[in-house]
C-alpha cells in the first residue's frame, strides 16, 4: 500500500513545528525522512508518523532515566 506524500507545510501543520525548523532538521538529517521530487521536498506520511512515535519513545526513555 502506497503511503501518502506530504509537503513540508503539511508536515509543519501535523507536527506543529515551524517550516524553518523542518528545513533546519533537513540540513542536519535530524527530522522525519524527506526527499526531493523535482523542486518539491516531500515526506511519506508513514515516515512522519514513525518519526513522531520515535520522538515520543525517546522522551519517555529520558523521563524514566531521570526519575
Amino acid at each position: 500500500m502506497a503511503s501518502t506524500l506530504l509537503t513540508i507545510q503539511e508536515v509543519s501543520g501535523r507536527t506543529r513545528l515551524p517550516v524553518p525548523t523542518l528545513r533546519y532538521f533537513r540540513t542536519r538529517n535530524e527530522g522525519p525522512p524527506s526527499f526531493r521530487l523535482g523542486r518539491r521536498v516531500l515526506y511519506r506520511e508513514s515516515d512522519v508518523e514513525a518519526w513522531i512515535d520515535a520522538q515520543m519513545q525517546a522522551d519517555a526513555d529520558r523521563r524514566r532515566r531521570v526519575a
